[in-house]
């Protein structure tokens, strides 16, 4: 093990964030640079390489946490880096972005703070990357076999890593005018830097995968004419659609869905406009939706300079404990307080919108909206508790329902769907077509960044075992499998 003794002489320490003032004039990444290093060694020593590593449970994709704890706390930094990508092709994405479900399983974090593992992930790649560990891994031969994936987000991007260097000829669709789907539109410059996108597309693009942006497949290519030009097909498209609120007043001017409102602050930073056609700036901004992407939208509006941002999230407040229905290891709900949160604005649970009130122009003004409680399982108002806030921006971030059928993509295959309107796959990731695949949010539903890489890693074996006969990639996940959850 790393230092036998680390859980017990070490404290937890974490990555140092700038100060608020400083980090909302800027739309870099909210943490010090270099300020892990200094520590990280010591922190990955408090790793206690337990017998039965529960951290693995709590991580999708497997990730071999207490073998590269162990080399970043002797500082053997290539050897680290080798261990953490046998596991996962894009650590430096997971290490900004994942909630970390592998802490929530870390056994020290039964009666102590759990091991700092997000953080020493990001350490280890990021050092990596400067030390030139990271380099493309192109096959040594080619199978003479062609793969086409569609979307080019996480699984996506797995999916077609991983059959790249299986010797397949892989072409990446993207409807976007830019690779990376959600990771590029979706995620704001200052939870991750698309550096970090653009250096693995480089890798990528030298190991042999192309890039085909602005192709939209069901409108710009029938999806039927595509499964007729390649050997096999992986469908890795997200569930990119949005859930509404329909309540009165929705179509007011002034209220979008948090993926109308998020990119365009993506493409400033991209250099595509000058100032965002959907702006903060000056406003009284409501996000509705308690989640990640509307800490997003909070923090996006923040840089925007609006004059007040409030959240909305209909569900009772977390608690600041791990709640004794939800047991170690499983993943707790807690309260969670975002690098947007610390930047300011107010957040109020346990409400729901009742009605939009705009002025004679049609623009949003007011959100009326009315506090709930849980009774016999079912969600009451509680009468004499409306109330009226301004409104003059308003993100509706509450999830999405699965993948977008508009296009055509679903019909032109012929995909059968399951009961929770995703497309349906069997044990291997195939769906009812031959040779036509499904990874990530697409098929498993709205998840995690981590769930999406291990679906799209796990889709390419079974792709390549279509292709050859057999498949020595590997395959940490079934689609059957869900989170460690209570």
């Amino acid at each position: 093990m790393a230092d036998p003794k680390g859980f017990l002489t070490t404290g937890r320490e974490v990555a140092e964030t700038r100060p608020v003032t400083e980090r909302l004039k800027d739309w870099n990444e909210v943490y010090v640079p270099g300020s892990l290093l200094p520590i990280i060694s010591k922190q990955a020593g408090r790793c206690m390489d337990c017998g039965i590593p529960f951290c693995h449970n709590g991580c999708p994709l497997g990730n071999l946490i207490p073998e590269w704890n162990d080399y970043a706390y002797r500082e053997d930094w290539s050897a680290a880096s080798e261990r953490l990508h046998a596991t996962n092709n894009f650590p430096e994405f997971t290490g900004r972005l994942c909630p970390a479900p592998c802490e929530a399983a870390c056994v020290l974090g039964i009666n102590q703070p759990a091991v700092t593992i997000k953080n020493v992930e990001v350490s280890i790649i990021d050092k990596a990357w400067d030390s030139g560990d990271v380099t493309p891994q192109p096959p040594e031969r080619l199978s003479g076999k062609t793969v086409a994936v569609i979307g080019s987000g996480p699984a996506g991007l797995a999916a077609a890593q991983q059959l790249t260097r299986a010797g397949h000829t892989v072409a990446v669709y993207e409807r976007a005018d830019r690779i990376g789907g959600l990771l590029r539109y979706g995620i704001p410059e200052f939870k991750m830097e698309k550096v970090h996108i653009n250096r693995r597309i480089e890798q990528m693009r030298a190991e042999g995968t192309k890039f085909r942006t602005e192709v939209e497949i069901g409108r710009d290519i029938d999806a039927a004419k595509l499964r007729r030009r390649y050997d096999a097909v992986v469908i890795a498209a997200g569930a990119t659609l949005s859930r509404d609120l329909p309540v009165p007043g929705r179509e007011l001017t002034g209220i979008h869905f948090a993926m109308e409102y998020l990119p365009l602050a993506n493409k400033v930073q991209e250099g595509d406009f000058v100032a965002p056609p959907i702006t903060a700036a000056g406003k009284h901004v409501v996000v509705i939706g308690g989640g990640d992407t509307g800490a997003d939208c909070v923090g996006t509006a923040h840089r925007q300079g609006a004059a007040s941002v409030t959240q909305l999230e209909i569900m009772p407040r977390p608690g600041d404990d791990r709640p004794t229905g939800q047991p170690w290891p499983t993943f707790p709900m807690l309260y969670k307080v975002t690098s947007a949160h610390e930047e300011g604005g107010e957040r109020v649970y346990s409400v729901s919108t009742t009605h939009f009130e705009g002025d004679e122009d049609g623009n949003v003004q007011f959100l009326h909206l009315i506090e709930v409680e849980f009774k016999g399982g079912k969600l009451e108002q509680k009468p004499g508790t409306e109330r009226k806030i301004p409104a003059q921006l308003v993100t509706l971030a509450m999830g999405f329902t699965g993948t977008d059928q508009a296009n055509g993509l679903v019909s032109q295959f012929g995909l059968e769907l399951d009961e929770r309107g995703n497309v349906a796959r069997d044990a291997d990731f195939a769906t009812n077509v031959n040779g036509v695949y499904v990874a990530g949010d697409a098929g498993r539903g709205q998840s995690l960044i981590v769930w999406a890489i291990a679906e799209g890693r796990s889709a390419a074996r079974g792709v390549d075992r279509f292709l050859t006969g057999a498949s020595e990639l590997p395959a940490p996940i079934r689609p059957t499998d869900r989170a460690l959850t209570a």
